[in-house]
Parts: C-alpha cells; structure tokens; sequence
C-alpha cells in the first residue's frame, strides 16, 4: 500500500493537505464533456483471481448514462497481463518480457470481449484501441490516433485503450497505465481525467500509522508537496502506485484536465462525481484547457513551414475562429510534416495563426485552392478536409 492510501480509512478529514486551487472542483466535474476513466488491475481483475464481470458491468452502465448523457467517455483498462496469468494457470507474475506478452496476448481477448460483451447490452458500441509510447511519439502517428479516438466519440463509440504489452518492451512502454491515460486525456484534449483505483484517494501521511493524517479532497495538479507525501508501488497485480496517480495529474494539467482518483468500487462513482459529488482526491489543473493547448502552439519555437491564405480564409480565422480550409491557401513555404507547428500568413507575409499541419508540405502544395471533394483524386486518399482544424490553431494576430 502507498503510505496515504490505505484501507484504513476512518481517518478522513476535511482539511486539504495543501492549498487549494482557485477552480471550484465540483463545477469542473459538472462542466465535464469528455471524459478520460482509468481503472487498475487490481480492480478489473478483482486482484487477479480473473475478469470481475460485475464490476465491469457497474462500469460500463455509468459510461452508458455519461453517453446518453451528451458526454464522450474513454475507457484506459489495465487488466491484460493478470487476465493472462489466470488463464495460463500462472499465479507468480512473471519477469521475462517474452512471458508477459504472452499473458497481455492471452489476456487481451478477454479483456475487450468482457467490455464489449457489456457495453453491447448496454446498446454502445465499444473499439479495441491498443497504444505503445511510439505511437504518441511520432507526430503523424500521434494525429492518427487523435483522429481514431476522435471519430470514435463522434459516433457515440466508447475506445476500451490499453497499452500493447504483445509488442513493447522496457525501453518503449508507458510505464504503467496511469501514464497512458494521462498521455490519452492530453491526446483529445480531455476536460477530466479520472482513475480508478483500490484507494479512496490521497492522505498526508500514512493513517494507520499517523493519527494525524489527513484525506486531502483537492490539490493543484503539480503541486510539489504532493509528489513528497508519495510513496512506492501499491498493488501486488499492478505496476503502479499512487505516486505514479500523482504525476499522471501533473502530465494531464499540462493540457488543462484535472485529475479524480477515487476508489473503483464506489457506487456510481463516475455518475456521482459528475453531478459534483466531492468523490476521492481531486488534482484541478492551474491552465484552462484550450489556453493551455494553445498557448503551447504560440511558444512553439520550432515552426516547420508556413501556408499562406488569402484574405478571405484570414477572416475566416481570425473573426470566426473558424479551420483553415486548402481552398483559401495562396502558397506553402518549407518541408514540413503531417503533425508539424506552422505558421499561416496574409497577403502581405505576416503571421496571423499558427497550428497542426494535418497534410505534409508536398500535399499541402498539391491542395493549394482545392475543394475537400478534389483530394482523393490529387492524393490517392481522403482525410480531413482541413489543413488545420480550429481545436488545432491558435491566433497570434487578433
């Protein structure tokens, strides 16, 4: 157990361990549209004796309501790899990485058609979305998986994501899944991020050896104290502990999304916090999350190339806030990459935008003054329609 987590929990207590943010956390929870949920593996598998189908059936009934509620909801499951070992008839998890993808092989089938099978009967369709560090690494790939997971939401899909334990190793994993799903919040631009956990939440010490010890209800996501009370790993199934709850919050803020850890087996527990319910820890984020996006793509030092538009596409922008579309392009300037910063100008050369390039330069040259309808002929395949997508632009000119 972490030294603040424990199950001794009769020593909760309304004062923060550390000052609390200016956000109100009930009315970010509230205000909450889409959704990033996490669970361990100690939950899923109910610490490893198997699949706990009805706790995944609680799970998915809450993200059915959050659905039909008008919010997107992504599920980051944990679970493969102990799933694998019940099944292989391995109750000592093993340490040869050729031994543990095989159990995430082995435990990934039950793990998708678990959810699967309980979403379905829920009338939601659900997709397998398996990650590895390089799939977030690459600026193209990273587009692809934005625009997958993005796609889902739009049709009402519910992405069951877990890291690809059958193809990583050491030097290229997430680390555990609490990483992941900070990385999958920052990704689609999630407005919360929670997780799921064997614990309640986070305390200031360890109670059951500290009287004194304090729940902490919220903190800012960041805060340094918060990293000093931490402790190792908790769970004996899983690889993670509060600690690394702790920094997920922290990478989650650096993209405006504030962080819930609560305790898995809480009734309704998502559908409790979203009504504002106070539920485990809550780690708000500092920086709003469109300006904390956007204001990284202003700093951005490193621009690739830039596109130039007519004064048609700049009102388009700059007063509508609306995507740059290849039918206003003039011009493109520079060899840059699909997922590369660049720089949108006047007439006159002056920068006005800059974002996301969702086509590489050559492409970029080649949809210069085209319609959408006129890009599967000129490059062989359809994408998206814009050269950069609103979420992904940012004015440097008002």
């Amino acid at each position: 157990m972490t030294p603040f987590a424990s199950a001794a929990m009769s020593h909760e207590s309304s004062a923060p361990a550390v000052a609390a943010p200016q956000s109100a956390p009930a009315e970010v929870l509230r205000q909450a549209r889409r959704i990033v949920v996490k669970v361990g593996s100690s939950l899923v598998t109910n610490e490893g004796r198997g699949l706990d189908e009805a706790a995944i059936g609680q799970w998915s009934a809450q993200l059915s309501a959050l659905v039909q509620d008008g919010r997107e909801v992504i599920m980051v499951s944990s679970g493969a790899i102990a799933e694998g070992m019940k099944r292989l008839g391995w109750t000592v998890r093993p340490k040869e990485i050729n031994e543990l993808q095989a159990a995430a092989a082995v435990g990934q089938m039950g793990l998708v058609q678990m959810y699967e099978t309980k979403l379905r009967e829920l009338g939601l369709g659900s997709a397998q979305v398996l990650l590895t560090h390089a799939d977030l690494a690459d600026r193209e790939r990273y587009l692809n998986a934005r625009s997958t997971l993005l796609t889902l939401l739009e049709h009402r899909v519910v992405p069951v994501i877990n890291e690809n334990d059958t193809v990583v190793n050491d030097e290229i994993k997430f680390g555990d899944n609490d990483t992941l799903g900070a990385l999958v919040a920052n990704l689609v631009e999630a407005d919360v991020l929670v997780i799921l956990t064997d614990q309640k939440g986070l305390y200031t010490a360890d109670p059951r050896k500290d009287p004194a010890a304090r729940f902490v209800h919220v903190a800012r996501a960041g805060d340094p104290q918060l990293e000093e009370m931490a402790g190792g790993a908790g769970s004996r199934v899983g690889t993670g502990g509060m600690i690394t709850k702790i920094l997920a919050a922290k990478r989650a803020a650096g993209s405006g999304a504030s962080t819930v850890i609560a305790w898995g087996r809480e009734p309704n527990a998502l559908l409790r916090l979203v009504a504002g319910e106070p539920i485990g820890t809550c780690l708000v984020a500092d920086t709003p999350k469109q300006q904390a996006r956007k204001q990284w793509m202003a700093d951005h030092l490193q621009l690739r190339g830039s596109v130039s538009v007519d004064e048609g596409a700049v009102a388009k922008i700059v007063q509508e806030g609306k995507s740059l579309l290849p039918i206003g392009m003039t011009g493109v300037d520079g060899d840059f990459a699909r997922g590369d910063v660049i720089a949108v100008r006047d007439p006159q050369g002056a920068e006005v935008a800059r974002g996301l390039a969702n086509y590489a330069a050559g492409e970029a040259r080649l949809l210069c003054r085209k319609a959408s309808a006129d890009f599967e002929r000129l490059l062989g395949y359809a994408a998206e329609p814009e050269m950069i997508h609103r979420d992904n632009l940012v004015l440097t000119r008002g």
